[in-house]
């Protein structure tokens, strides 16, 4: 199987991913943070590595400020959620997942918020004019997807950053694309919250996520319950992580996140020029095959992920047939239909490729080959 979906989850993982998750079941699998046996303790140990360890890749100094979640969307919920209060303005852009956007319309249909959509350029790009234009008084967060699950495509993150900044206005950005493979430091990024899923870029399992606080960052939280400290009170706690981290946590795919992270951090430079040197390739060969359109496809920054349009073919038997043929892809809407809408495609949808880690360049080729010939027959 040529595995072209790592943009929905990366596959397969590393080896040492694999090891760690089986090794806490086999040796350790008690409650983290919830004893005083070895055994608990022990558990409680691989959490905090793990914190630790993706600290260290973030470039964040204070471990507490990043919270495990179960996913990239539980993530930006909780940053969402927490921090509106009716009333409120939202700016997002038109390149958001539904992860933010049905959120948003809960909100918006209870007539408690209002959203402003941020136009892009021509190329997709946000300016930080536009966005410093549409800034008021009561816009209240900024939400920006750092690169799209459709095109690729990479926003100017730290100029608008710098733009919220300069106003006043925490900026929340979604890295499910980019975690892994770019330097999403908060730092870097100008960004007052980051959420990322575990199981893309990071190579860990799925079921894992998290979200980065930065200073002065405090959404209510989403779960309230046992958190195994001040155990004493009925309030829940305010130190960190442990006021947004109630109930048992997911100890074996923290344990296989922690090793994902690991190798991320050692290899991560080296990952992003070789998963972008396969999309690159990938391209290049799919540009030669006559009436396919890549979507977005200018010389824009963007990231390991290419989908094309093929006028007069149905996206989704094209899928089935590659699969047929031991080649994964995702044809659709992605979860994200403001992109499809702004593209032209949303009644269309697209046919998603997104090498990775373990793909080769002569992967690339033959998928190219076999979609040419499909199209012939």
């Amino acid at each position: 199987m040529i595995y072209l979906d790592n943009a929905a989850t990366s596959f397969p993982k590393p080896p040492e991913v694999i090891r760690a998750m089986a090794g806490v079941e086999e040796k350790m699998g008690a409650n983290p943070g919830r004893g005083g046996h070895r055994l608990a303790l022990r558990a409680g140990r691989v959490v905090e590595h793990c914190r630790e360890e993706a600290a260290r890749l973030l470039g964040v100094h204070h471990p507490e400020r990043i919270l495990f979640t179960a996913n990239c969307t539980e993530a930006l919920n909780l940053a969402i959620s927490g921090t509106l209060r009716r009333g409120d303005e939202v700016i997002c852009s038109y390149a958001e997942h539904n992860a933010v956007m049905r959120l948003l319309d809960r909100y918006v249909s209870r007539g408690e918020i209002t959203v402003h959509m941020l136009a892009p350029d021509e190329r997709g790009i946000l300016s930080p004019a536009s966005l410093r234009r549409v800034i008021s008084r009561k816009t209240a967060l900024v939400i920006i997807a750092h690169a799209s699950n459709v095109t690729g495509l990479i926003q100017p993150i730290a100029q608008l950053g710098a733009v919220c900044r300069e106003r006043g206005v925490p900026l929340l950005v979604d890295a499910a694309q980019t975690a892994g493979m770019a330097d999403v430091s908060p730092d870097v990024l100008c960004a007052d919250m980051v959420a990322m899923p575990g199981h893309k870029g990071l190579l860990g399992p799925q079921g894992t996520g998290l979200l980065v606080l930065g200073y002065g960052m405090s959404p209510e939280p989403l779960l309230l319950g046992g958190t195994g400290s001040m155990s004493e009170s009925v309030r829940q706690p305010d130190m960190l992580p442990d006021r947004y981290e109630s109930g048992t946590v997911n100890l074996p795919g923290i344990a296989g996140l922690y090793a994902g992270v690991k190798f991320v951090r050692t290899h991560r430079a080296e990952i992003e020029e070789y998963e972008l040197a396969l999309c690159d390739r990938l391209r290049a060969r799919l540009r030669e095959i006559p009436g396919v359109r890549i979507l977005c496809d200018d010389g824009q920054a963007h990231m390991a992920i290419t989908s094309i349009v093929v006028p007069g073919h149905d996206g989704g038997a094209l899928a089935d047939a590659l699969d047929a043929a031991d080649i994964a892809v995702r044809a659709g809407l992605h979860c994200a239909p403001t992109v499809h809408a702004w593209l032209g495609t949303l009644q269309s949808g697209a046919i998603r490729f997104s090498p990775g880690l373990y793909n080769t360049a002569q992967e690339m080729d033959d998928t190219a080959l076999l979609l040419a010939r499909l199209l012939q027959a």
